[in-house]
Parts: C-alpha cells; structure tokens; sequence
C-alpha cells in the first residue's frame, strides 16, 4: 500500500491483452475505478506474438479511451503480473468474468498468483449482461469480416481500427 498525504491508497491493477480493448473491459474499469483509490490498466506485452495491435497502439487507444477517469492510469509490462503489481505498490488484482466458462481459468490464474504472493489478492468483477458476450477475438473477427464494431468498443478504438 502506498502512504499518500497520511492515508493509505488502494491501488489495484486491471492486467490484459487488451487487444483491442472493449466496452467490456471499459464497464470492469469502471466498477473498479469506484472502489479503488488508483487503478493502473496494466497492457502485457508477451502477448505480442499473435497480437492484433502493437502494445503502444494499444496503450495509445486505452488512454484515449479513458482520459476522462481522474483515477486510472495506463501503462505496459513484460513479465510477472505479479511482479508488476508488487513494483507498483498495488495490493489488488482485478480480473473480469463475462460468463461461468471464465471463471475456471480465472480461478487458476488468481491460485496461482496466490501462491506466487499472498499479498496481492485477486478481485473478480462481472460485467453487465448487455458486455457478456464480447471479447477481443470477437471483435476482431468481425472487423476482419467488414462488420460493424461500434456498438463493441469505445469511440476512439472504432475510429482508430475503421480508419486503419
């Protein structure tokens, strides 16, 4: 926990591909934005092999994304999530669920984190119904097969990959 003019600061990480980023994910950062003091968008760059956008596009859309929430930062890792949480000062973890067939690899990710450090505890956020079915992959089949995705992601991710 970090001291911040003599109070304790929650700080939560929100780690992903984020490629691209969705109104899912956007609706898990809100939530968690209301309950934590910091919240750090943490984009995994090992995920780059297959990777749709680069980190840095991804971070570029995530921050025009979000700029208007006083307290969420974005940035980009390499390695442990927990690692990085840990060199952040961040006590929490925050993973979201769309539908019950995430939770099981959710669940192993957050034993395993455990394990690694029992300090970091892992928050499970569900989105609202209306984002259970959106993901990255889907959003990006359908913008490879000319469909529509505004009604998928925020404003500047459909402009940026419409215009691309």
């Amino acid at each position: 926990m970090v001291k911040r003019k003599g109070k304790n600061m929650k700080i939560a990480i929100y780690p992903g591909s984020f490629d691209p980023i969705t109104n899912g994910h956007l609706d898990v950062l809100m939530t968690s934005a209301g309950i934590f003091d910091k919240v750090i968008i943490a984009v995994a760059r090992n995920s780059e092999k297959n990777a749709f956008l680069k980190v840095d596009e991804r971070v570029k859309l995530i921050q025009e994304s979000v700029g208007h929430i006083e307290n969420v930062e974005v940035d980009a890792f390499d390695g442990l999530t927990i690692e990085y949480a840990r060199k952040k000062g961040a006590e929490v973890l925050i993973r979201g669920l769309r539908a019950v067939s995430d939770f099981e690899y959710e669940m192993q990710l957050s034993q395993t984190n455990s394990a690694l450090a029992p300090d970091i505890q892992t928050v499970f956020l569900i989105t609202k119904p209306e984002y259970n079915f959106i993901s990255s992959s889907t959003v990006r089949e359908i913008l490879q097969n000319n469909g529509d995705i505004s009604k998928f992601v925020p404003k500047p991710v459909f402009e940026y990959l419409t215009n691309r």
